[in-house]
């Protein structure tokens, strides 16, 4: 149902409340919302799939991307929120969510390769950042 990066993490574009559900059916543990609020008038708010998160005992991790890119801090605050959960990562496509992964992952030192493939076999493309990853993944 939810594309699959790794054996911990899937992306899901824009879900709802009501999918929240589903993704606790599915197995997660927890529900990362990149996505902003207010980003387009017929998406639901954080709020409401927060909510949903918790009325399920799921945890719940808001760290908006907007178009302006990627922080330090918005990475690192996904990869704590990443640890110890089975986690399911959306926003309005799934590709921002994937990127957020991909550079939290490289940042805790795993291949930029095996990221990449895996994001590609998912079907979405890290090759933006890929250089990124790999600088990332040596330290």
């Amino acid at each position: 149902m939810f594309p699959t990066l790794s054996e911990t993490v899937s992306v899901a574009p824009q879900i709802t409340p009501e999918d929240v559900s589903a993704a606790k059916a599915a197995g997660f543990t927890a529900i990362i919302n990149n996505r902003p609020d207010g980003e387009a008038p017929d998406q639901p708010p954080g709020e409401s799939i927060a909510a949903a998160a918790a009325a399920e005992g799921l945890a719940y991790a808001y760290i908006p991307m907007s178009h302006g890119g990627i922080t330090p801090d918005m990475i690192e605050a996904v990869r704590k929120a990443l640890e110890g959960q089975r986690a399911l990562m959306f926003c309005r496509s799934g590709t921002r969510s994937t990127m957020l992964w991909g550079l939290a992952e490289a940042s805790a030192g795993k291949d930029a390769d095996t990221l990449a493939e895996a994001a590609r076999a998912a079907g979405y493309d890290l090759s933006p950042i890929y250089g990124v990853m790999q600088q990332m993944a040596a330290r």
